[in-house]
């Protein structure tokens, strides 16, 4: 298989690490070992299994990773979203979901042997002290950050703390080069979950939901206030490769636009117990229309509100079918600093829809399946998917939908080529970033007088970098046909460094240019002007 194939396969399994779904409140599960194992003889054959092994067998055993193996297995063979997640993990997983950490602010990466800023959070803690992009951090305190034997995991922890302690920080400026000391004060930076946000047109507005973290609602409603400030009357909303997150937080986003009493969804557990939840009277783009943008890698929360506005006849589904998870979890805590996120319920669309996949063959077919979406060419054509007539079901105005394996959308936009997937799979997987990287690395004063607006409208990737750039790929014996998309990649070069001179919405409105989705979407308002991209 050729490079350019091999990219397609982490774009496509990428779904498998979903998120999902799961509810807000969490259980602990604190009992002792004796309480939890003294009235059930099969939890106390596990008990005494892994206590034999403990005091009797011949070699020195972690039975603490004995437990972690065991409890995988056991989660396994329920189906493919009850996970566990050990104690080492716990931290960064809570961290994410609960949108925010304590620290300096930066964004860095591990280069050659030192820790260099590619950017530092706007109005954060280190950009007030004035650390600048290409800064290198050289110490912590006592803690000496470069070499290679510091280069690790360790690295986050000593700049993360508590609120309002501070972290004496030794720098060294390459373009000045000197190096000196600041005191930053760490503080509360936020993990956006509204990663980019800006006015497609006078009217129609662009907002993208990286997942459903507990800051994602007031994350949407600042963003998209201030977008209807800036004249938005339409919203296209952005869930592609959005994993999922919290189900109240999609619920209350897809109340956003649903009338009061309108249904969102309902759940049901084993017990057949239904818990139905309606739409308010306070959703602020309700009667305006939006489009959702949804793909492969669109799952769960994201599928929810997919459905929640297509069964309710509201706007229109753009892109290809979601992943398909119409399973809930909830979260419950082992004692130990582990936890378990166990599937507790089924999700249903308003419509009653079940979109999760048969997992019924286990969790290797179930992915298995998955990947086979692009072999059998549904992704190009949606003559392709396959739909059960048993799995029919129909909106208040008469529109077709199905369930059993995502959301199909209202308007199909197909995959790109193998080309065309190579240069976006170089773009996420971080190959495009690091050349840009390396590049404002060597020359960065060359953007220092460009204003965003500017760099936006006039400036372009000359030769001499896109051959460059083309140099550094065959180095790493990547094979595209360089010259036919040649417009594309200077397209992706100079978003990625829109993003490290500017921002993430810098980077997203120069690379909507050539979004297939959106000049689909342009295509639909205006249907006279011609929108692809010469």
């Amino acid at each position: 298989m050729s490079k350019k194939f091999k990219f397609l396969w982490p774009t496509l399994l990428a779904a498998a690490i979903a998120i999902g779904v799961f509810v807000g409140g969490k259980l602990n599960f604190n009992d002792t070992p004796e309480k939890l194992f003294t009235t059930n003889s099969k939890k106390d054959k596990l008990n005494r299994l892994i206590d034999y092994i403990d005091y009797e067998y011949v070699d020195e055993i972690n039975t603490d990773s004995i437990v972690d193996v065991t409890v995988n297995d056991i989660l396994e063979k329920l189906d493919p979203h009850s996970v566990y997640i050990p104690k080492d993990e716990m931290s960064e997983v809570a961290e994410n979901m609960k949108g925010d950490f304590v620290g300096v602010g930066i964004q860095f990466r591990p280069y050659n042997d030192t820790i260099t800023i590619i950017q530092t959070i706007a109005n954060g803690p280190s950009f007030k002290k004035g650390i600048l992009p290409g800064d290198r951090i050289l110490m912590a305190d006592s803690d000496t950050l470069y070499g290679e034997k510091a280069i690790n995991d360790n690295i986050v922890q000593k700049l993360k703390g508590t609120k309002g302690t501070k972290v004496k920080l030794k720098v060294y400026r390459k373009s000045e080069n000197r190096i000196f000391d600041v005191s930053v004060v760490r503080d509360i930076i936020p993990i956006k979950s509204v990663q980019s946000s800006f006015m497609l047109t006078n009217e129609l507005a662009y907002m993208k939901i990286n997942r459903f973290a507990e800051s994602t609602y007031k994350e949407f409603k600042s963003v998209l206030t201030q977008l209807q400030k800036d004249g938005a009357k339409k919203l296209i909303l952005d869930l592609r490769d959005n994993p999922g997150g919290y189900l109240g937080v999609a619920e209350q986003i897809a109340d956003e636009f649903l009338i009061d009493g309108k249904l969102i969804l309902f759940t049901k557990n084993k017990n057949g117990k239904i818990k139905k939840t309606f739409a308010t009277d306070g959703g602020k783009f309700e009667d305006k229309m939006v489009y959702v943008l949804i793909n492969e890698r669109s799952a769960s929360a994201s599928e929810i509100i997919a459905g929640a506005l297509q069964d309710n006849d509201i706007g229109t589904i753009v892109g290809r079918r979601s992943f398909g998870k119409g399973l809930v979890q909830r979260e419950m805590e082992l004692g130990d600093g582990s936890a378990v996120r166990l599937t507790v319920s089924r999700y249903y669309t308003p419509t009653g829809r079940s979109i999760q996949r048969n997992y019924k063959k286990g969790s290797k077919d179930y992915y298995q399946k998955f990947t086979e979406r692009y072999l059998n060419g549904e992704l190009q054509s949606v003559d392709s998917i396959k739909v059960a007539d048993s799995l029919k079901f129909k909106t208040p105005a008469g529109k077709i939908v199905y369930g059993g394996g995502g959301i199909i959308p209202d308007i199909f936009v197909p995959i790109g080529s193998n080309e065309e997937e190579a240069i976006e799979t170089l773009d996420s997987s971080g190959y495009i970033s690091f050349f840009i990287f390396e590049h404002l690395d060597k020359d960065r004063k060359r953007y220092a007088d460009l204003s965003k607006q500017e760099f936006n409208e006039n400036f372009t990737i000359d030769d001499v970098v896109f051959e460059q750039f083309i140099d550094y790929l065959v180095f790493r014996k990547f094979r595209i046909d360089f010259y036919a998309y040649e417009d594309d990649i200077k397209l992706y070069l100079k978003a990625a460094l829109a993003e490290q001179l500017f921002d993430e919405n810098a980077h997203a409105q120069i690379k909507s240019k050539a979004d297939p989705m959106l000049n689909k979407i342009l295509e639909i308002e205006n249907p006279t002007i011609n929108h692809e991209i010469d």
